[in-house]
């Protein structure tokens, strides 16, 4: 395996955390949840929007456009009701607590995903290293969340 996605993996991790407090900041300074999520949301399409014409990212065509399926559309609005949320809670539950039954979630989910390949993830099977895995970090949820 390439160390290199590993790091990528844990600094994205490092990012999710400061996102949390730099939105949560944001909303207080607007006033208004929505509002923060739109410019986070804005100020993220305009750094993809540079990215895809620095790199000549091909255009889709209008046939593939129309061929894609109506629920792989949805990543967009999974996360617009992550960043919302994260908006909302994490002033008050704290980004411990917000960040890691947000984990337990994800690696939940992830391994149900993973077990049955579902949305075209590669089949990892449920083995009792993975269940001890996310009981391990479900316990390290509960900790956190006991403060």
């Amino acid at each position: 395996m390439n160390i290199l996605y590993f790091i990528f993996a844990f600094l994205v991790g490092i990012a999710t955390s400061v996102q949390s407090g730099v939105n949560s900041q944001l909303r207080q300074a607007l006033a208004h949840p929505i509002q923060a999520a739109l410019i986070s949301f804005g100020s993220g399409f305009v750094v993809l929007t540079v990215m895809s014409l620095a790199l000549r990212a091909p255009v889709p065509t209008y046939d593939a456009v129309r061929d894609i399926s109506w629920w792989k559309w949805t990543g967009g609005l999974l996360g617009a009701i992550y960043v919302t949320t994260v908006i909302i809670t994490v002033p008050r539950i704290g980004a411990g607590n917000l960040l890691s039954l947000s984990v337990a979630g994800q690696l939940l989910a992830a391994v149900i995903l993973d077990h049955y390949g579902l949305l075209g993830f590669k089949e990892h099977g449920l083995t009792i290293w993975r269940l001890m895995g996310v009981l391990l970090i479900i316990l390290g949820v509960v900790l956190v969340v006991k403060n």
